[in-house]
This record gives C-alpha cells, structure tokens and sequence, in this order.
C-alpha cells in the first residue's frame, strides 16, 4: 500500500481536497472520521481505480460527519439511498477498531461489572491478509466551491469472535468479490 500511497498524494485532487478541508495527506496509521483515504471505486470507464475520499456523508442534522452506514437501511433512509444503488466503493485497510470490553475465559463477573469495566481498543484484521477490504458507498459533496467525494463504511451486525467486542462491525469483503460488490445489482 505504501506506493499506491505515494502516488495518491501527488494527485492534484488529493492536494486540493487536503487545501480545502485542512487534512493532512499522511494517509498511514489511524484514519478518523473527515480523514482523506485511499479508496477504490470505479473510474469514468467503468474501470477499478483509487481515489482520494474524505470519510463521513456530512448532514445538517450534526456538525459530525457521517462515517458509518447500516447496511440493513442502506437502500431505503434518504441520506443513502442514491449512493447505495449508483456509487458503492471498497476502502482498503490494514485492519480497523472496535471499542469493547476486555472479555476473559473464565469470566464470573456480572453483567455490570462487566460494563464498568474500562474498554479498550481491539485492532481487527482479515485472517491470512494484510489487507482487509471494506465495503463503503460515497457521493460528492460541494465544500467551499469544490465537488469533494466523501464515503461512508457499510456496517453490519457483528459476527464471529467480533461479537464478543461490538455489536456491529464493517462489512469485510472477499478481495476475489470486490469488483462483483462494487457492481452488482442490490
């Protein structure tokens, strides 16, 4: 990843999109939301190709972006609905976090003793993988006169050993499914 970094900081959209939000253009290490990513979505051909994205759909409802979306809702809540059928894209990732409670094998605490247990914060990755490819959908958005595309991260309820940290977690992708994810008919 760290050539496709390379290149994708020397993209004349990334540069101008870093000017107009104030981002950085380090793209390693942890990401936040409003954070410019790579992601993978497809170019004006029809073709796989990797952009620069801020993360978070933006709403008048809150002065935080949106950065996930509930893949169970996705084609119906108004905010998703044109992103979910015409624009779906994959962010890849070397693993992302989940904020749980620390769960032990042996654990005989009750339920809120369990909760007032501090959480801590579980790095997950793809078995076998040094990319873990999640599933997103984006848009543009005008921001200071400029069509920025912003991307949210479909999430699912959470599943395997997941479950024992968070109730939903992001929708992982097959990295042999991506092309199919990214265009085929819901």
């Amino acid at each position: 990843m760290a050539e496709v970094l390379i290149k994708l900081r020397k993209m004349a959209l990334a540069q101008d999109m870093s000017i107009k939000l104030g981002k950085s253009l380090i793209m390693s290490g942890d990401l936040y939301p409003a954070d410019i990513a790579p992601v993978l979505a497809p170019n004006k051909y029809g073709n796989m190709a990797i952009f620069p994205m801020a993360w978070g759909f933006t709403h008048q409802a809150t002065t935080k972006p949106l950065a996930n979306c509930r893949i169970e809702t996705a084609d119906s809540k108004p905010l998703w609905k044109d992103s979910w059928y015409r624009r779906r894209c994959v962010i890849p990732a070397s693993w992302y976090y989940e904020w749980g409670y620390p769960v032990y094998e042996d654990d005989n605490r009750s339920m809120i003793e369990h909760r007032n247990t501090k959480k801590i914060k579980f790095a997950i990755q793809t078995e076998g993988s040094d990319i873990t490819y999640i599933a997103g959908i984006y848009r543009y958005e005008e921001h200071d006169g400029m069509q920025i595309p912003m991307f949210s991260i479909l999430t699912r309820e959470a599943a395997g050993t997941v479950r024992d940290i968070h109730d939903r977690m992001p929708l992982i992708l097959d990295k042999d499914n991506i092309i199919v994810s990214m265009w085929s008919t819901p």
